[in-house]
């Protein structure tokens, strides 16, 4: 792998292409030095879409993947793709794992017990102080905290992880040299000091909106079980635990108060199937009692918030049928060059699968 890391790098810097399409070139192609240097028809003939050969072609003309590569690798950022050893076991078994992670610090070793801690950034005292006293918990008694370096619950059980000298992980957004919110830089550094930053975006790639949902999926598949502090309404914490339920992963919710907005959230997760965390040694029970990852999902849908509302849209046109994009733009009445851009965001988050080319339907097993 080490004289292909490049080009992993390489094809990861071109916007969409993501793991549904690596895996599109690895299996046409010798490996992926062979579709580096592809020409546009064998491109098309592995079946990349007329505009990704054009990405494709306009990247690789202003750049090489040795250069970035070194270029990361200077900056102190390490790259693990899913073909090595070392990238995190679960995560690989996901259904479609990010085909490259950056990181700074050190990966979680393959047989530490990893466990998800996150919730909303406007946390009551009640959930900053149960925060802080699960992640002790766990960290002391040698579990990996893994969250998402956010304002709130996700700094608070970083911050408890560190405080006991346990190990903890923040999975970004964004770039891992690049970090977000600014006024955790000084966490973010004492996380590389015992543990990682991580993200599948390249360095220097901006905390967009659209970047987080993606993160709550890899958040979810590098753990066991997924624990739900706090949540509102429209918490993105609410996508994590679907993407947990999905991937077979326990997700433990806090009981909250029934008159507090940051409560409607957990609340309707445990309605839903979750199960309320209601003393902290059922987690050790828990962790001495996992095997291996089981098909375990909730018995009835998470409601899921979409910032843009044409996400939602598009969704429930394809709710049984596969759809071409140009139907898909056609019905709704969008450009193509926005269908597919909201298609290709909808992909990222897991959503959406294409069938064919740029024909779409939706993940059904996560509704």
């Amino acid at each position: 792998m080490p004289d292909q890391l490049a080009y992993w790098v390489a094809f990861n810097h071109i916007k969409g292409f993501g793991s549904v399409r690596f895996q599109l070139l690895l299996n046409y192609f010798s490996s992926l030095e062979a579709a580096w240097n592809a020409t546009p028809i064998e491109l098309a003939a592995a079946g990349v879409h007329e505009r990704q050969i054009k990405a494709i072609l306009d990247f690789r003309e202003k750049n090489t993947p040795e250069d970035l590569l070194n270029k990361i690798q200077r900056s102190g950022i390490s790259v693990v793709t899913r073909m090595d050893d070392n990238y995190p076991a679960l995560l690989k078994l996901i259904a479609t794992p990010p085909p490259v992670l950056y990181f700074k610090g050190t990966l979680p070793e393959q047989d530490k017990k990893c466990i998800a801690i996150v919730g909303t950034r406007r946390m009551t005292a009640y959930g900053s102080e149960m925060a802080r006293e699960i992640s002790a918990f766990l960290a002391s008694r040698g579990v990996v905290i893994v969250s998402g370096l956010a304002r709130g619950i996700d700094s608070v059980a970083h911050q408890a992880a560190l405080n006991c000298g346990g190990e903890t992980a923040a999975v970004l957004g964004s770039g891992v040299d690049v970090i977000y919110p600014p006024e955790h830089r000084l966490l973010a550094k004492n996380i590389t000091e015992s543990g990682a930053l991580i993200s599948d975006y390249p360095p220097g790639t901006a905390p967009e909106r659209t970047n987080f949902p993606p993160r709550n999926r890899i958040i979810s598949g590098m753990c066991s079980a997924c624990i739900i502090i706090e949540a509102g309404e429209k918490s993105g914490s609410l996508i994590t635990a679907r993407f947990a339920a999905e991937q077979g992963r326990e997700v433990f919710v806090l009981p909250g108060n029934l008159n507090a907005p940051q409560s409607i959230g957990t609340n309707r997760l445990i309605r839903d199937g979750a199960r309320p965390l209601l003393q902290k040694e059922e987690l050790l029970e828990f962790i001495e009692s996992y095997e291996s990852v089981n098909p375990v999902a909730l018995n009835k849908k998470i409601q899921i918030s979409f910032e843009d509302p044409l996400e939602q849209k598009i969704l429930d046109l394809i709710d049984v049928e596969a759809l071409h994009v140009d139907e898909i733009s056609r019905r709704l009445g969008l450009t193509a060059g926005k269908a597919s851009s909201i298609l290709t965001m909808l992909e990222l988050k897991g959503f959406v699968q294409e069938t064919a080319p740029q024909t779409y339907r939706k993940y059904l097993s996560l509704f």
